[in-house]
């Protein structure tokens, strides 16, 4: 069967008319040079979301584009948020919420045309190296039809032995240290010079589609030592966090990301691992950013960097003691917010957006740029406009689903979540950014609510079957909690 035999009709027809013109595709498309960055919070240079980080690659690709500053994540977890960004469409619109099942094992996105996918088709040299999809998102049976090649570099194995001072057992990602001892034994490294070599070997005949998907600051949080240099632990400034910060938040709020692998900052405080941790992170986010330096320098050797579009993106952000744990699977900014830029032609240069945007909006996005048609089955909305002026007017707000029914929404001034039982937060992010005190409580903010609502999803899909770990459900019968197949009611202790 051809690949195209698969496809609906509405994608199928696009891709065809893609097609239709791809003998010429070399002339006159872009390419585009699309980056992932895994567990990346705004601890970027050009955010502001820490005052000593280090990210001078990322901050000059800043320059050459526009940065998004209000841009958030469609889910708070590795698979469901890379699942929307690359199908357009949202987790409660096809009930993938957790680290399973893969695109190709729900029936909505079975056949679903993806964003790698309708580029492969229209005749682009495409080509991925790291984490794009989530491990195990595509089988390797359905590969050849997302990338011409696959590349899956690898790097040292982790070392013998956990560095971090947490009780056991644990999960073996819950550590951080100074590993290994060169740049060039790291598994970035391996996926930056993957990257390198396809932009050097790209065909000079056609546009290519080159992804890069860089591991870090996902824990574990390794970087060789002299990435720790760049931050003494006697002058490291610690995120600031608020004692009792959760007194105001709705008990349900726990139960997002209660029974998760990743220390709450009780633990970190008692085995004095809390400053060694926001240390890694650091470390690993300007090693990360070094190993996307090196890309962006051989697309620059290329000689194609005018005609290419770039994307930079995370696929959600992480807590490092605010809200007093770390991790992500919340509905909060630090949890939601990601770093997001796109610079290329037609992109506006040192602007910066505060409009909220999604990372569904990628993919039309790149469509309209690529001069693709577009298409009715996307749930995201071009962000052509705001690149072209970062202050171009945008009506929908950005939307968060963390888990069946829990969904967060983001204006420019509010965050207001909603939770599978009904209770609810409000911040306004202006006077309080760091999301200190829960509004929803007062009546003088009901008409703020209210309005808020009108955004939440009104397909709230259960989660498909077989689904992985990190579901959770909310049976409205007995106000009961089940997570992972357990029934734990309401009693149950919420650990610290």
């Amino acid at each position: 069967m051809s690949r195209l035999k698969i496809f609906p009709l509405l994608p199928l027809l696009a891709c065809l008319c893609v097609l239709g013109g791809s003998a010429s595709a070399g002339a006159n498309k872009p390419n585009v040079l699309f980056i992932a960055i895994d567990d990346q919070n705004d601890w970027i240079g050009c955010m502001g979301g820490h005052p000593q980080v280090k990210t001078p690659n990322i901050d000059r690709l800043a320059k050459r584009g526009t940065l998004f500053l209000n841009a958030h994540c469609q889910a708070p977890l590795c698979n469901p948020s890379r699942s929307s960004l690359l199908t357009g469409l949202r987790p409660s619109s096809t009930g993938i919420y957790g680290l399973q099942p893969g695109i190709r094992d729900v029936e909505q996105t079975k056949n679903h045309v993806t964003l790698p996918q309708t580029f492969t088709s229209a005749g682009y040299h495409t080509f991925n190296a790291g984490k794009i999809y989530h491990s195990g998102s595509i089988k390797p049976k359905d590969q050849p039809a997302e990338f011409n090649t696959w590349a899956r570099p690898g790097g040292k194995p982790r070392p013998p032995k956990p560095f971090a001072n947490l009780p056991e057992p644990r999960h073996p990602a819950m550590d951080w240290g100074a590993w290994p001892e060169r740049d060039e034994d790291a598994p970035d490294y391996a996926v930056a010079s993957a990257a390198i070599e396809a932009l050097k070997n790209a065909p000079k005949d056609k546009p290519f589609f080159i992804a890069a998907g860089f591991a870090l600051p996902h824990v574990p949080c390794y970087a060789p030592q002299r990435w720790f240099d760049l931050y003494p632990d006697a002058t490291l400034q610690m995120p600031p966090v608020l004692e009792n910060d959760r007194d105001d938040t709705p008990r349900f709020s726990w139960y997002l990301h209660w029974k998760l692998p990743e220390p709450r900052l009780h633990t970190l405080k008692e085995r004095n691992e809390w400053r060694p941790l926001v240390r890694a992170y650091l470390a690993s986010t300007s090693f990360m950013d070094a190993q996307l330096g090196r890309v962006l320098d051989a697309l620059e050797a290329t000689g194609r960097a005018d005609n290419t579009i770039v994307v930079v993106w995370g696929d959600h952000g992480w807590h490092l003691g605010e809200k007093a744990i770390t991790g992500k699977n919340t509905l909060w900014d630090r949890s939601t917010r990601v770093p997001f830029i796109f610079a290329g032609p037609g992109v506006a240069k040192a602007a910066k957006c505060g409009r909220p945007v999604e990372l569904l909006d990628i993919f039309p996005t790149l469509l309209e740029m690529a001069g693709f048609p577009a298409r009715a089955d996307l749930e995201g909305h071009s962000l052509v406009p705001q690149l072209k002026n970062a202050n171009a007017p945008r009506e929908w707000p950005a939307i968060t689903t963390h888990n069946h029914d829990n969904h967060g929404i983001r204006t420019e001034r509010w965050r207001y979540i909603h939770y599978a039982d009904g209770s609810e937060e409000l911040y306004d992010m202006k006077a309080d950014p760091n999301e200190w005190k829960n509004l929803a409580g007062d009546k003088k903010f009901a008409d703020v609510k209210r309005d808020m609502a009108k955004w939440l999803p009104k397909v709230n899909k259960k989660p498909v079957p077989d689904s992985a770990a990190r579901i959770l459900l909310y049976d409205a019968k007995t106000g009961g909690v089940n997570w992972e197949g357990k029934d734990v009611g309401k009693s149950e202790p919420i650990p610290d």
